[in-house]
């Protein structure tokens, strides 16, 4: 991108582990702690050549995975849900991918160094 100079933007994937850690899982915390600083610093770096950075900090994603842990721990779904988020449901990854596409769009031009949560609340909670 600093090659061409056209600009451009660049999405990160965090978690909101990353924002409002948990206990019991340091390293995966720390990791994605990381992913939001160097989204920050980055973003601190390209901006003045055109380059926005920005982070996406998924939360519960309602995946075959997720369903079989929740089963496998004796959790119901719908139940550990409304724990998860203030929507009281998990998040489609089509709703992920929609803020990727809107952080990768021209609509978000004045958009960097930002941590978009897509997590039904969960870190206001």
């Amino acid at each position: 991108m600093v090659k061409q100079g056209q600009g451009g933007s660049i999405i990160n994937t965090s978690s909101v582990s990353g924002i409002r850690p948990q206990p019991g899982n340091p390293v995966y915390i720390a990791a994605k702690h990381g992913v939001i600083g160097l989204t920050k610093s980055a973003a601190m770096d390209y901006s003045p050549l055109g380059i926005r950075v920005n982070a996406v900090a998924p939360g519960a994603i309602d995946t075959p995975m997720l369903r079989g842990a929740l089963k496998q721990f004796g959790f119901e779904p719908e139940a550990y849900a409304k724990q998860l988020s203030m929507l009281g449901r998990f998040a489609q990854a089509n709703e992920v991918a929609q803020a990727n596409l809107w952080l990768a769009s021209d609509l978000s031009s004045f958009v960097t160094g930002a941590v978009i949560s897509v997590d039904g609340g969960y870190t206001a909670m």
